[in-house]
């Protein structure tokens, strides 16, 4: 990966926002300022997608282009599924693609037709196979550091073994070995890996029934730390620890700050989560989109590139996260206008919210 200033992302992001919107009006573009967007996500399982990703990309594009529309669509975890929607996209007139795969590699053939079509792709969130013009996401292997070191830190603090579980992503997406990856970059030689799970499709009921497994062979009392990809597989685990009959579950690790996730962290059944500002990453999204469909190059607005197994130098914009723990809540998530108050702290965690200072 070759970076160019990338811990000044988000201001060139704000400062694209801004130049984009400014070049709307122009004569020269007039014939290109009401071109289609086409936008395919991956799943309804993530909460993510549905509730912020989806309208905020609509938000941004709306802003930076206010003669350009979205079309959407959402592959319920079916690769070929999202493999008709892009085909379906292309044939009705889309000028950039918005892509999130269901299937990093299985998409790879329906990128080439989009590119033999003059339809520019962005993968968003999951680097996609085959000819992609770029990429927004966050770091993945930021992601995965993050939740190793917070649950390094709290084993050490409970001092009670060093067994760890892993439940890790999809494997049919680029990112779970991404966050694996970096997850491993600090466990490794640190901790004991017991068991490790691929969760198909990121489901909370396959998570369940992984965890089950490895709390059926190891004895819960022996588990001392879970590395869960993300909240989604969270949840699964938490609920597998409860049915065996263990009221507070060792810590356990999320991702994407859901709402019920950043529930269980103040309750104490989840450790922490990593908050990956959406915002940001559809801002992002909108101005690479946006560029694209002007017939402009995906590197003028790019800040580092990324190789894929397919192809090198991929012109990228890659944000940081952020970790998330019960004392974060307030500043992190509250404060920014992420969730409020009311919403996180539901009458069964209201003492909760008091001890930790979450009152907005």
């Amino acid at each position: 990966m070759r970076t160019r200033t990338l811990h000044v992302a988000a201001a060139l992001v704000a400062g694209m926002l801004t130049v984009s919107l400014a070049g709307c009006g122009s004569d020269d573009e007039a014939g290109r300022e009401s071109f289609t967007v086409g936008l395919l996500l991956p799943n309804r399982v993530t909460p993510r997608w549905e509730h912020a990703d989806k309208p905020l990309i609509e938000k941004h594009v709306a802003r930076l282009c206010p003669g350009c529309r979205v079309v959407y669509a959402n592959a319920e975890a079916d690769a070929a599924r999202q493999r008709d929607q892009i085909t379906s996209m292309i044939t009705k007139g889309v000028e950039v693609l918005i892509l999130d795969p269901a299937d990093s590699k299985a998409l790879r053939s329906s990128i080439q037709d989009a590119r033999r079509a003059g339809v520019p792709v962005v993968a968003y969130d999951r680097l996609a196979e085959g000819p992609v013009s770029g990429f927004v996401s966050f770091d993945g292997a930021r992601v995965g550091r993050l939740q190793g070191e917070a649950l390094l830190t709290a084993m050490r603090a409970r001092g009670d073994g060093r067994t760890v579980v892993m439940m890790n992503g999809d494997p049919s997406s680029a990112n779970a070995g991404w966050f694996r990856r970096g997850a491993l970059s600090v466990l490794a030689g640190e901790v004991t890996i017991a068991r490790s799970y691929d969760t198909a499709g990121w489901s909370q009921e396959s998570a369940h029934a992984n965890m089950s497994a490895a709390i059926s062979a190891l004895g819960a009392d022996r588990i001392s730390g879970v590395l869960a990809a993300n909240d989604a597989i969270a949840a699964g685990v938490v609920s597998a620890f409860r049915k065996a009959g263990v009221d507070k579950p060792p810590p356990v690790t999320g991702q994407d700050a859901d709402l019920e996730a950043v529930r269980r962290v103040v309750a104490g059944e989840q450790y922490m989560t990593v908050y990956k500002p959406f915002e940001k990453e559809a801002a992002a999204a909108a101005a690479m989109a946006v560029a694209l469909g002007r017939g402009e190059s995906a590197e003028d607005v790019a800040t580092t590139t990324v190789d894929s197994a397919t192809r090198r130098d991929i012109p990228a914009i890659l944000l940081n996260p952020a970790e998330v723990k019960a004392g974060d809540v307030e500043r992190t998530l509250v404060r920014p206008g992420v969730y409020t108050v009311g919403q996180i702290c539901v009458p069964e965690l209201r003492a909760a919210c008091a001890r930790l200072g979450i009152t907005g």
